[in-house]
């Protein structure tokens, strides 16, 4: 499971052969800079990236069926590693943040989330997805999402949380939609793939409207009891 946008990291990475050079960053009010929270829910941990989780990624995340509607990562755990590096300073400047996605009783990553800002202090922001192919299904991915959307809103204090995903890419957009996501509009030829050019959707998920789906959530657990 991936999302297209993702894989613009990956690119803009790829293309430069020197230290990504990163603007001051604005002054946010966390300590999520100087590391990733670990982050934990039913059977699955969100923490930093670290070197070690670079093998596994290579193996899961090359395949022809998590690559397919994504910009191809890197070909090399060497590559990975740099990814990582680079993960790791942007995250530092206060301008992103990819967590490895850890199921329980795991030590390695099997797949990444991230959050990149598009507007100063996170209040408009873009996600991504990538996760190896044997745990699509599994329920890892939305709970890792659901982790991931809460840190957004709650901690970064996101606005506007976005995502594209490739209209041929069904089980991506069906996750979209299941974790409450607007679908806004449709940007034609906006992916290019081996070739091809692809049409995207592009979705958005509001402060608002995840905090409605929570206190939803909130009311269903306890039974249609008013939550405090």
């Amino acid at each position: 499971m991936a999302l297209a946008s993702f894989t613009a990291t990956f690119d803009r990475l790829r293309s430069s052969h020197s230290p990504v050079m990163v603007p001051p960053p604005a002054v946010i009010v966390s300590d999520w800079r100087s590391t990733s929270p670990v982050l934990t829910g039913p059977g699955v941990t969100l923490r930093d990236l670290r070197q070690a989780d670079a093998p596994a990624l290579l193996r899961l995340l090359r395949t022809e069926e998590v690559t397919r509607f994504i910009s191809p990562p890197p070909t090399t755990v060497e590559g990975f590693e740099r990814f990582i590096a680079w993960a790791n300073e942007q995250r530092a400047a206060g301008l992103y943040i990819c967590f490895a996605v850890v199921p329980l009783g795991a030590e390695t990553a099997v797949g990444i989330i991230q959050l990149r800002q598009l507007e100063e202090r996170f209040a408009t922001a873009e996600w991504g997805f990538a996760l190896g192919q044997a745990f699509w299904g599994t329920g890892l991915f939305v709970g890792a999402a659901e982790l991931v959307l809460a840190f957004a809103f709650d901690r970064l204090g996101v606005h506007r949380l976005e995502a594209r995903a490739a209209i041929a890419n069904g089980r991506g957009n069906g996750a979209l939609r299941k974790l409450g996501a607007f679908r806004e509009a449709i940007l034609r030829q906006s992916f290019s793939r081996g070739g091809d050019r692809l049409d995207q959707a592009l979705w958005s998920i509001l402060d608002n409207d995840w905090r409605r789906a929570a206190a939803i959530r909130g009311r269903a657990a306890s039974g249609g009891k008013a939550v405090d």
